[in-house]
């Protein structure tokens, strides 16, 4: 992403303009639009013309209108983003108050302007903007006849290429059927290595699987390429890693993530720090439960202590519709970080981010434990008894 221009008021009021330049930061454009901003972009527009006999004809016209922004759509997989909104700026073209739906797109510049620009949304601006958070790591998650070709970037995982070819089972004293067959499918996982995989920018190839199929996999593929000399897989040999997954669906992926091998190699990484924290809030939960709250009214709590050490909160929470709400999550991350706490912001389109979603979206490690919000309302409702 591209920092064209930023003007913003003493009381954060104001605007920016930026230059989405991959699909990936559609996904940060998504984060930082909210319902009531006010966008300007360039647009097609079906414009209905009458010629001087009378007839009517229609031609699709570029302008650059205005929406204040009702609604919003994205679509992970495409990457792409369309806005719906009222047109708010006079046009030649489009009457003011007119629905209109921008599709916004990359290299192509729009000016967002909010009431109040948040901590959350400026530090995602400098992430997005910032060229040292693009996607560094990619991953083959596989079984016997099914694989996924993902990669993973600070934000997101994206599903590149999804491989399913059906192998038969071993005969007794006829295996051939078997062997073509799983030959058949590691060559497609290869050209869909080669096809989504960008060596130059990928510092790490993560191979995953249940049993020996990741080292069967990897000997079949270097074989091919010393046998047709293909320099790309033979140059970036020591990119890739085998690593344990329970199965080759795209959920595995977090476990593989979690290897330490893996962590080590990948310290750097966004991906690897959020399923870290994910993992050491289980492992808290597990053995020193009054060290690790979930639930926004139980880390509320803990932050009025000053206790939390680590919060853990999904990027989704910060979509909220409710202004008053959204609020509420803003001030208790300006809040940790204040108390000198550390945040995490989890991306929703991680495997990571899933989970997290799914214990409410927001949790936290604690310094020191604090007593269970439940105990404190059971002693203040036996008090009033």
């Amino acid at each position: 992403m591209k920092l064209v221009r930023k003007d913003l008021e003493k009381d954060n009021a104001g605007q920016v303009t930026l230059i989405p330049e991959e699909p990936e930061d559609m996904w940060h454009t998504y984060n930082l639009l909210q319902v009531g901003d006010s966008l300007r972009a360039s647009t097609i527009r079906k414009v209905q013309t009458e010629s001087s006999t009378g007839s009517v004809g229609s031609s699709r016209i570029r302008t650059t209108l205005t929406l204040c922004v009702e609604a919003i759509d994205f679509d992970s997989q495409a990457c792409q983003l369309r806005v719906k909104g009222t047109n708010i700026q006079e046009n030649e073209y489009v009457k003011m108050g007119a629905y209109h739906t921008i599709e916004l797109e990359p290299n192509r510049q729009f000016t967002l302007a909010k009431k109040q620009w948040d901590s959350v949304v400026l530090e995602r601006i400098e992430q997005a903007c910032d060229p040292a958070w693009s996607a560094d790591v990619a991953a083959v998650v596989m079984q016997e006849g099914l694989a996924h070709v993902c990669l993973v970037t600070p934000s997101m995982t994206l599903t590149r290429a999804k491989v399913e070819v059906n192998i038969p089972r071993k005969r007794k004293g006829n295996c051939s059927q078997h062997d073509r067959a799983l030959e058949r499918f590691y060559e497609q996982v290869v050209q869909a290595i080669q096809r989504h995989i960008n060596f130059e920018v990928v510092k790490c190839v993560l191979v995953a699987s249940p049993g020996f199929v990741r080292e069967q996999f990897c000997d079949y593929m270097f074989q091919q390429a010393v046998k047709t000399d293909n320099k790309l897989l033979l140059e970036n040999r020591s990119k890739f890693l085998q690593v344990h997954s329970s199965s080759g669906h795209k959920y595995a992926l977090k476990e593989a993530l979690c290897d330490p091998a893996v962590t080590s190699r990948l310290s750097d990484t966004k991906a690897a720090g959020e399923v870290k924290a994910l993992d050491d809030f289980y492992k808290m939960l597990q053995h020193e439960p009054d060290r690790a709250f979930y639930g926004l009214k139980h880390v509320e709590k803990a932050n009025e202590a000053m206790a939390i050490d680590t919060l853990l909160i999904s990027d989704e929470l910060f979509r909220h519709q409710d202004v008053a709400t959204r609020a509420r999550y803003v001030k208790l991350v300006d809040s940790v970080r204040e108390n000198m706490g550390t945040v995490r912001i989890f991306s929703s389109l991680h495997v990571s981010g899933e989970q997290l979603g799914q214990l409410t979206g927001v949790a936290a490690i604690l310094r020191f434990p604090v007593a269970e919000l439940s105990d404190q309302e059971d002693e203040s409702s036996s008090e009033e008894d």
